[in-house]
């Protein structure tokens, strides 16, 4: 019997120091521990929550993984620490972040980590870099595509292809 990787798509972002090198260590980091398949273009995108700080870089990663998704949350919050973050308030400015948007089709919803990522659906951040990747990639809780979540979003939250 062979134990295929699961397809994980990741958000990474960033607001602080060098934006674009951060996401590029980001995922030099990840591909070291994962196969990283389709990546999106990057954005640069209008902060959400807390909207006092610097804009962000985001873009959207596949990745193929056999680790199972606690240690995947582990491994990218051992990336963000390696790359400056400091844990505490959230929205506030950061090197990098690191979300787990979906694990296959898995739903997972504990205290430490909630998959499909709970606010996916409204963040065009989000949803336009992985509507670049996958748009046909169905939300195993919502039953829509990406495609369609992001069709549903009338505001696009200044989300605009970085070059």
């Amino acid at each position: 019997m062979t134990i295929e990787p699961v397809v994980v798509y990741l958000g990474l972002g960033s607001n602080m120091g060098n934006r674009q090198d951060n996401l590029d260590r980001a995922l030099d980091l990840l591909s070291q521990r994962l196969r990283v398949g389709k990546v999106s273009s990057v954005y640069d995108t209008e902060p959400v929550g807390n909207t006092n700080q610097p804009r962000f870089l985001n873009l959207v990663c596949q990745v193929y993984t056999m680790l199972a998704p606690k240690e995947l949350l582990t491994l990218a919050k051992g990336i963000e620490s390696k790359l400056g973050r400091v844990v505490g308030k959230s929205n506030a400015p950061r090197p990098i972040d690191i979300d787990i948007l979906f694990y296959g089709d898995q739903v997972i919803d504990t205290p430490e980590l909630v998959i499909p990522h709970p606010r996916l659906a409204e963040r065009a951040f989000v949803l336009v870099p992985l509507a670049e990747i996958a748009p046909d990639l169905q939300h195993p809780v919502i039953g829509k595509t990406v495609k369609e979540l992001l069709q549903g979003i009338t505001e696009k939250q200044g989300v605009f292809k970085f070059e």
